[in-house]
């Protein structure tokens, strides 16, 4: 079965159950204010002290949480909901209906859940990041927007992989959702540029919890800051975690007994 054709059909019927409740829309939006206003009080609470943090402007940094935002959109909507969801069917016994559909099982655990309301963030992250641009006086190449669309890309595909191996623990360890909280606390940490924490920290936001390629880096391609070595590390790291976490997928069905056992 091809998991773009499925991808779609699957897309369209979460549209349409979001639609139903259009309400949800308002109050999507109503967050999506609140996270923009708390991110821009704390840019003008930083900038009413310095010129420049760790090197950023401004500017820059306000691309950073145009960045942060959008990317936040692409889990909520598409990567979180889906984990919650395996997460829940693995507690349950209930993965087996998955899993005796014919096409590839992670695949389709991937893409059965779609809050469509959710890409108001994506918007919003959008609006902003024009607004960085505009800010920063600068002409974006084409070279340059395609990186950061290929930066962008990678990083969403670095973060879900890091959600499913998070989520694959399920099939190990019942109370998982403690550790779906730190991760959503470390991503909370991706507003800022990876650069102004400590090396400790900004290890764990490169290598364990891959923020700094989700968030930084995308913001590096805007900024010219991106270098070709540091897009040729993302394209090996994304490759290392898509194939780490295929391998854990699979290790933890081995220990899958299903509603069936």
């Amino acid at each position: 079965m091809n998991p773009f054709k499925l991808a779609w059909t699957y897309f369209r019927i979460g549209m349409m159950n979001e639609l139903q409740y259009r309400v949800n829309f308002f109050i999507q939006l109503l967050q999506s204010a609140i996270a923009l206003t708390t991110g821009l009080i704390g840019l003008s609470l930083v900038f009413g002290q310095v010129n420049n943090l760790a090197g950023w402007s401004r500017a820059e940094l306000l691309a950073v949480m145009g960045v942060h935002l959008l990317m936040g959109g692409v889990i909520r909507s598409a990567i979180q909901p889906n984990m919650e969801r395996l997460m829940d069917d693995v507690l349950n016994g209930t993965l087996d209906f998955a899993l005796t559909k014919p096409a590839d099982a992670q695949a389709l655990v991937s893409i059965r859940e779609f809050r469509f309301w959710q890409l108001t963030d994506v918007l919003v992250g959008l609006v902003v990041i024009g607004v960085a641009v505009a800010q920063l006086q600068v002409r974006m190449e084409v070279l340059q927007v395609l990186a950061f669309i290929a930066a962008l890309i990678m990083g969403a595909i670095m973060l879900y992989c890091v959600w499913l191996m998070v989520t694959s623990i399920a099939f190990w360890v019942i109370r998982v959702n403690d550790i779906v909280n730190l991760f959503e606390g470390l991503y909370a940490a991706g507003r800022w540029p990876v650069g102004v924490y400590p090396d400790w920290l900004r290890t764990g936001l490169t290598f364990l919890v891959p923020v700094a390629f989700a968030v930084t880096v995308p913001a590096e391609a805007m900024t010219n800051r991106l270098t070709p070595e540091t897009m040729l590390f993302a394209a090996g790291l994304t490759l290392m975690f898509v194939v780490l976490a295929r391998g854990v997928w699979l290790i933890g069905l081995r220990s899958y007994s299903g509603a069936s056992a």
